[in-house]
C-alpha cells in the first residue's frame, strides 16, 4: 500500500466520547470540513460511537417508500437521516466505530477516487491486523453497495456456513480546499442493524441480500470496538504521525 505523495506529516486524533445526537454528529463533521478548508483546523481524525442511525442517500428520498422506510427506522429505535455523501441507506449504532478523516487540499476533487482505494485498503489492513480476513471490494447483494466497501470472510465448517459480510462503508465529501472521508465500521451487535436494513430496504423496494449485513465480531467473536479502534490507529500511524487532542476544543 503506497502512501499518497501529499500525505500530511501529522494527523491530530480527537476521540468523541459520547454521541452529540444522530443529526448533530453528521452536521458536526460538515462544520469541521469548513474549518479545515479555511485553515482554522488542521488535518484530523475524529473517532466516535454513534447513536442508532439510518443514513439514507439522496436517491432514497425520491422513492415512493421513503416515508414508510423512515417510519420503520423510528419504530426500531433508529433515527432516519439523509446524508450529503454516499449512496443507499446504511445503518449504524453504538457498536460501530465512525472515523471522520479531514484534510485541507488545494485540488481535493482530483484525488477523490484514489482516496477511496487507498483508505479502503488502509482500513482493510487494520482489520487484518486485528485478526479478520478482510479485503476491499463490493460483495454480491450488499446494502449501500460500493466498489471500495471493505468486507470480511470466514471459511465455514461442517456445522457453520461460510460468511461474506460487509464490514466497512466509506463516503467522501469534497469541497474547494479540503475533503472529508468518513468510514463506518460495524464491530458489534449486527442483529438490530440487519433488522432495520431489512425493514428500510423492503419499504424502499430495493433488492439486497440480508446475509451480507454483519459485524466484525460475527467473524472474530472476541473483538470489540476498542480493539478495532486500536487497530485503526495502528494502521493510520503508518500513514502519518499521530498527535492527540481534546475533542472539547473542537466544539468552541
Amino acid at each position: 500500500m503506497q502512501q499518497p505523495a501529499a500525505a500530511p506529516r501529522t494527523l491530530t486524533v480527537y476521540r468523541q466520547e459520547h454521541s452529540l445526537g444522530a443529526a448533530e454528529d453528521l452536521d458536526f463533521a460538515l462544520g469541521l470540513l469548513q474549518r479545515v478548508k479555511t485553515g482554522t483546523a488542521g488535518p484530523l481524525l475524529r473517532l466516535y460511537r454513534p447513536a442508532p442511525t439510518v443514513a439514507f442517500g439522496q436517491r432514497d428520498t425520491h422513492l415512493p417508500g421513503f416515508d414508510a422506510a423512515a417510519q420503520a427506522c423510528r419504530g426500531l429505535g433508529f433515527e432516519p437521516l439523509v446524508r450529503k455523501a454516499g449512496g443507499r441507506a446504511a445503518a449504524y449504532h453504538e457498536g460501530t466505530l465512525v472515523i471522520d478523516h479531514l484534510e485541507p487540499h488545494t485540488d481535493a476533487i482530483a484525488g477523490a477516487k484514489g482516496r477511496f482505494s487507498f483508505f479502503g485498503e488502509l482500513l482493510a489492513q487494520a482489520l487484518r491486523d486485528a485478526g479478520v480476513e478482510a479485503a476491499v471490494g463490493e460483495i454480491p447483494g450488499e446494502y449501500c453497495p460500493g466498489e471500495f466497501s471493505v468486507h470480511g470472510s470466514s471459511l465455514g465448517t461442517s456445522s457453520t456456513p461460510a460468511l461474506l459480510l460487509k464490514l466497512i462503508g466509506t463516503a467522501q465529501r469534497v469541497v474547494s480546499g479540503g475533503w472529508l472521508f468518513s468510514s463506518v465500521i460495524i464491530v458489534e451487535n449486527s442483529t438490530p442493524i440487519r433488522a432495520v436494513l431489512e425493514a428500510s430496504y423492503a419499504a424502499l423496494g430495493l433488492d439486497w441480500d440480508p446475509a451480507t449485513a454483519g459485524a466484525v465480531n460475527d467473524l472474530v467473536p472476541h473483538l470489540d470496538v476498542d480493539a478495532i479502534e486500536a487497530a485503526v490507529l495502528g494502521a493510520y500511524g503508518r500513514y502519518a504521525a499521530l498527535d492527540y487532542g481534546d475533542f472539547d476544543s473542537l466544539r468552541v
